[in-house]
């Protein structure tokens, strides 16, 4: 039986099946996305998503979906399903389903009265194309294959509208057409594995709705142009496959395309390989440099991200090279800015106070999984860098004390921390000074870099002098942070200690060296377990802080404003899960196990086989935001990796 199985009873029910979401990507920026029964909800949904760097880069949605009508004896039963205005469904092809299942590949099985039709989808790795197979496993007399395609040809986030200014002209092309409807864009290619008559019948379809656009509060209604339709008769027990790409195919080559690419899949047969899977999902290779990205459907390529998912997204399932090769790229990009001052144009915001942080907690867990002597061949360098660059005061906005040791920064005008939510272009939480996760990060990564130079005679002097620094500040971080009840003070900004219970104190406990002893991470733990803990991870601020924002709906500016004021994130996960073996050991192994049963509950929820971005606060902790999140992935998968490791020691 399938781990990712969804019946008949389910699947019909719209307010059920809905909700749920499939993504598949092709590691190179494009991807799919749509729900289980085909219906798009979001405006980023489609078939054909791809990158366009003639227009910036963004994803474009260029075939947002594909009807199918299956024909016996001249009677057409449609299988599609969209939304339009006044909430009316039309076709209502999702009546004809009874099944879908994921193991390696997406497979919805459709039955209409005799006839019973499979159709699989898969991408191409790093080639912008979609295959779907149609196999007719039942049919009683001879049947016949329509496929009406709707095309966008517009940017992910926007809203395409009827007009007269598209492109009709149709390309013959073997099997199929090609098509281009606006001047800069590339030409869609839409051919099938066995001859396919084309029949011109251009209309546009308008008043199209997306409802999880209409419940985000943004516009969610478009007209979509449909060309024409392919018809293409098929026998019982033969396959046909379509294919969508912006360059031509050989008909002939797609059943061995399509097979060798679902060889390569890995099973989603269990928890961890499904988010094996989602993992992979985020990578992205150009030429000779490998990124992350953060989310799908919306999300970029972000220093901050990359850096706190990559040993998750890499070490975690044991994809050693990737990491190097992501690794390679980003201190690329970092050690630019730290020589020159200029930010990336590929990776966003590697001018972040906290970048360099966050690069070296990364390196430390590659020193972890794969050896200090790699690390040290590979990285030192690096990190020799990156530690005297904040210790020198290079940074524009990373401050050093040079009594205390303690690094601030300044987060008034501009948000500088991963809780970057901001409105009118202000911080809405303003973590400005002393910052906890920062100085927590920068005591690791002292620590860490003198473990890394250990035996180094060249390097020994410095060795000690970041020695002397973390130990300089050892005693102000716990004067400064850590308060009369327990817990650690989220930011110190002049005489202002802000008493808010939120998870970067988790941050500070989670890591391999912290200012802190075991007594004190023990009641800090405590504070954290009481406050903040939920079976999706920890809250971004405690039920008992003022401005306690649970629950992550409404307008954009209302979401805006609750982001980080309850909402759980999956990935602190990692850093409890550290803190807690840390301070109880092996007895603490099955608690942190029973805890990741919350995320398996995940797997068969909102994009399936994945981890939202974040979660309600309060029960049912309903996922929010973007689909599929790096770093909740990543950290689970590093929580997981974690737990399989204590139980072997």
């Amino acid at each position: 039986m399938s781990y990712l199985k969804f019946d008949k009873n389910l699947l019909i029910n719209l307010d059920q099946s809905l909700p749920k979401e499939m993504l598949r990507t092709n590691q190179a920026g494009a991807y799919l996305c749509t729900t289980l029964v085909g219906c798009n909800t979001r405006k980023q949904h489609g078939l054909l998503v791809i990158p366009i760097p003639e227009l910036g880069n963004k994803p474009h949605v260029l075939l947002s979906s594909l009807d199918e009508t299956v024909i016996q004896h001249g009677a057409p039963f449609r299988l599609g399903i969209h939304r339009y205005q006044g909430g009316v469904y039309s076709p209502n092809g999702h009546k004809y389903v009874r099944e879908f299942e994921c193991e390696s590949i997406p497979k919805l099985t459709y039955r209409v009265g005799g006839v019973i039709l499979t159709k699989e989808k898969v991408f191409i790795s790093h080639e912008n194309r979609i295959l779907i197979r149609y196999t007719l496993v039942e049919a009683h007399s001879a049947t016949t294959l329509r496929f009406n395609p709707f095309l966008a040809f517009r940017e992910s986030n926007s809203l395409c509208v009827a007009n007269d200014t598209i492109n009709r002209e149709i390309i013959p092309v073997e099997n199929g057409i090609g098509t281009c409807l606006y001047k800069g864009f590339p030409t869609l290619y839409m051919q099938f594995s066995h001859k396919a008559t084309w029949v011109d019948d251009p209309n546009w379809y308008n008043g199209i709705e997306y409802v999880k656009d209409l419940e985000r509060g943004v516009p969610y209604c478009e007209d979509l142009w449909v060309p024409g339709y392919f018809e293409v008769p098929i026998r019982k027990g033969e396959s046909i496959i379509f294919s969508a790409g912006i360059s031509e195919v050989k008909p002939r080559s797609l059943k061995k395309m399509y097979e060798t690419e679902i060889a390569s899949r890995t099973p989603r047969s269990s928890f961890f390989n499904s988010l094996k899977n989602s993992a992979k999902q985020f990578y992205i290779k150009e030429s000779d440099n490998m990124y992350i990205i953060s989310g799908f459907p919306w999300g970029s390529i972000l220093a901050r991200n990359t850096f706190m998912s990559l040993p998750g997204l890499t070490l975690a399932i044991d994809h050693r090279a990737d990491f190097e090769k992501i690794m390679d790229t980003g201190i690329r990009a970092l050690t630019q800015f730290m020589a020159t001052g200029e930010p990336s144009q590929r990776i966003h915001g590697i001018e972040l106070p906290d970048i360099p942080l966050w690069a070296t907690w990364a390196v430390q867990q590659y020193a972890k999984n794969e050896g200090f002597d790699r690390a040290r061949e590979l990285y030192t360098e690096f990190i020799t860098t990156a530690v005297d660059y904040i210790l020198e005061g290079k940074h524009p906005n990373l401050f050093v004390n040079e009594d205390t040791g303690l690094l601030s920064t300044n987060g008034a005008d501009s948000p500088v921390s991963w809780m970057n939510a901001n409105h009118n272009g202000h911080p809405i939480i303003p973590r400005s000074g002393y910052l906890v996760e920062f100085n927590a990060l920068w005591y690791n990564a002292l620590m860490f870099g003198a473990s890394l130079l250990e035996g180094n005679e060249a390097l020994a002097e410095r060795r000690q002098a970041w020695l002397a620094e973390a130990e300089k500040m050892k005693q102000p971080f716990i004067d400064m942070f850590l308060n009369d009840s327990g817990y650690l003070y989220d930011y110190v900004d002049g005489r202002y200690s802000s008493p808010d219970v939120r998870p970067n104190m988790a941050v500070a406990i989670g890591l391999d060296h912290s200012p802190l002893d075991r007594r004190q991470r023990k009641g800090v733990l405590d504070v954290v377990t009481r406050e903040l803990l939920t079976p999706k991870g920890l809250r971004t601020l405690s039920p008992k802080s003022y401005g306690y924002r649970p629950l992550y709906l409404g307008s954009p500016e209302e979401r805006e404003l609750a982001m980080h004021q309850g909402p759980a994130r999956p990935w602190l996960m990692g850093f409890y899960a550290e803190a807690y073996l840390k301070v109880f050991g092996l007895s603490g192994v099955s608690y942190i196990d029973r805890m990741l049963i919350g995320f398996e509950d995940e797997m068969t929820e909102g994009c399936i086989g994945s981890l939202s971005q974040l979660y309600d606060g309060n029960p049912p902790y309903r996922g929010r935001g973007a689909i599929s999140h790096a770093t909740n992935v990543a950290e689970v998968l590093r929580t997981i990796r974690l737990i399989k490791r204590f139980n072997q020691d």
